[in-house]
């Protein structure tokens, strides 16, 4: 697979019937989800799940998300969700970042970018992330000119 950054978290996913909408493709709101799952997914394997966040009364929340939809995945196909960390800045901000493909055919179905926030989830105001955030998110930080591992 051609990935845009080195070191993604992959997470599988497949086309249901119940992803496919009546232009028979996996519909974009599938792709918001999917995605979710996949940034869900990577907080937790790097250390931080829901109940983290709970206890810590703080969370990353999406302040700004761009979909590039590139192609079409139908009803039966097979995609990996590459996420990625590209911004922690310590304080209150980081940045995600997806990559699509379909492994049948290597084809790019789409590239996805969230703007994050730390809030304080009591109040649902921003806040500074904590120590912990900082410790676990900085270090997982890709960049684009760090090498690309197929």
């Amino acid at each position: 697979m051609q990935w845009d950054l080195p070191r993604p978290f992959i997470l599988p996913v497949s086309v249901g019937a119940e992803h496919v909408d009546g232009l028979h493709h996996a519909n974009n709101a599938e792709y918001v989800r999917w995605c979710e799952r996949a940034g869900w997914a990577h907080s937790a394997e790097l250390g931080l799940d829901l109940g983290s966040y709970q206890q810590l009364d703080r969370g990353m929340a999406i302040r700004h998300a761009e979909y590039d939809y590139i192609l079409a995945a139908k009803e039966g196909d097979a995609l990996l969700f590459a996420t990625w960390l590209t911004l922690v800045d310590g304080r209150l901000n980081m940045v995600r970042r997806f990559q699509v493909l379909r492994p049948a055919d290597g084809a790019l179905i789409l590239r996805a970018q969230w703007q994050l926030v730390c809030i304080e989830l009591s109040s649902g105001k921003p806040k500074r992330m904590p120590p912990l955030f900082r410790e676990i998110y900085t270090p997982a930080v890709v960049s684009a000119d760090q090498p690309t591992v197929e």
